[in-house]
């Protein structure tokens, strides 16, 4: 089977890559020359572990190829996925300009029976709307169905995640649609993979609806780590005990500065913005939102309580990335972070394993290190935000005689406070300050 993948980001290449795994025969397609230039060569513009090989691999074995073409893609594929990015807009709605264009594209080199899909996550609603468009533009009069085949990619872990997803949910009105969607994903069939068959808006909806309950565990974590702190508990246990009750799950109770990344804040604005729209009071997605904003400035207010004045001080920023194994800095909260303490006047000096480079772009001015232990030569703090393996098991010694003040802002709870204070820190964390 041949099909094609219309756009190039995170979710299109990855998308498009692991197909080309499971023996199907992909084209992917990009505006961006400069870019497709680059994946002809397996170069791979951002970072995710294992795509490079994966990419190589297939462009080698002749699955995968790339184009700048929607007509190459379209007249040989029996599936276009649509995978263009639908990024926020200032009232938090999806900005749909990108499918609109990409679906008027498709309609114009249609010649034959196709599946449209939504891979993008996109409003409740838009598989229609990407219908009437595509019937309004056809040049001939063929038939077509819509689906939406909504994406659950971690980054970091994306290829495995599509290799050995929790479910696959298939969103159709026609039984073809389904059958042809079934056919593409016919390997996970071998592992027993859970497949959820739905209508198009039903499976529109899942996507926002999963991203928004992972958000809220995130955001009620936080809450309870900072109650933690005010009472004298320990979070850790608390979220241990809570997690080991199987309604709940230990999963994303994990405290720290808050979510960012390309999806939880985005997908939260936009399903508040769809349920204001159909007149529907989502008070807990919209609180979500509050607490994770307020999080982020809970970390500054809390280096400025420890600090004092912030003029002139000299902080360590250890992550700039929103997670590790990304480089992906979209509403880090380490920006958030950089931010404030520059507006406070500090002197940063940051490092991150890969996402230097994209930090930059943002803050230039600020001093970039090699490695983890250059953010601490002369400094008044370290703050720990993104939990990178190698910030795990640092050599706290050589830390500790770097700093000018030992001021250690663990924002993810990484080590061990005791541990840390019997080292010679002052030591800071999230919901486990019980010894303050």
């Amino acid at each position: 089977m041949h099909i094609g993948i219309i756009g190039t980001g995170y979710v299109g290449l990855v998308t498009g890559a692991c197909f080309s795994e499971f023996g199907v025969f992909v084209t992917c397609v990009d505006r961006d020359e400069k870019k497709i230039e680059m994946l002809k060569e397996a170069r791979i513009p951002f970072y995710e572990p294992g795509l490079e090989e994966l990419v190589k691999r297939n462009l080698k074995d002749g699955r995968l190829r790339f184009s700048t073409d929607i007509k190459d893609a379209v007249e040989q594929s029996l599936a276009i996925f649509i995978a263009v990015g639908t990024p926020p807009r200032g009232d938090g709605s999806a900005d749909l300009s990108y499918v609109e264009a990409v679906a008027k594209e498709i309609a114009a080199h249609m010649d034959s029976y196709k599946v449209i899909v939504t891979k993008s996550t996109v409003p409740v609603g838009t598989g229609k709307w990407i219908k009437e468009i595509i019937r309004n533009n056809l040049k001939n009069n063929v038939d077509f169905d819509i689906a939406s085949n909504p994406e659950f990619l971690r980054e970091g872990s994306a290829i495995e995640d599509f290799m050995r997803p929790d479910r696959v949910v298939l969103g159709a009105e026609s039984p073809q649609a389904i059958a042809i969607l079934k056919d593409l994903y016919r390997p996970l069939y071998l592992i027993e993979t859970p497949f959820v068959i739905t209508n198009i808006e039903t499976a529109e909806l899942i996507k926002y609806a999963s991203n928004s309950f992972l958000a809220t565990k995130i955001s009620f974590i936080n809450e309870i780590a900072n109650l933690c702190d005010a009472v004298g508990a320990d979070v850790h246990v608390v979220a241990k005990a809570m997690g080991l009750d199987r309604r709940i799950g230990p999963k994303f109770l994990h405290p720290g500065p808050g979510f960012g990344g390309s999806c939880f804040p985005k997908d939260t604005r936009a399903l508040l913005h769809l349920a204001r729209d159909n007149k529907v009071d989502l008070s807990i997605v919209e609180a979500t939102i509050r607490v994770n904003e307020r999080q982020k400035e809970i970390m500054v207010q809390r280096i400025k309580s420890v600090l004092g004045d912030l003029k002139d001080r000299e902080i360590g920023i250890l992550g700039l990335s929103f997670k590790p194994n990304t480089n992906d800095i979209r509403e880090a909260p380490a920006l958030y972070i950089i931010r404030r303490l520059l507006d406070e006047g500090a002197n940063i000096r940051a490092y991150d394993p890969v996402a230097i480079e994209e930090t930059r772009a943002v803050f230039p001015d600020i001093k970039y290190t090699n490695d983890a232990y250059g953010v601490a030569e002369g400094a008044d703090a370290v703050v720990l935000v993104t939990e990178w393996n190698q910030f795990r098991n640092l050599d706290l010694d050589r830390i500790k005689k770097q700093m000018k003040t030992p001021n250690f802002f663990d924002l993810r709870n990484v080590y061990e406070p005791d541990m840390m204070r019997q080292k010679g820190f002052s030591y800071y964390c999230v919901g486990r300050n019980y010894h303050l």
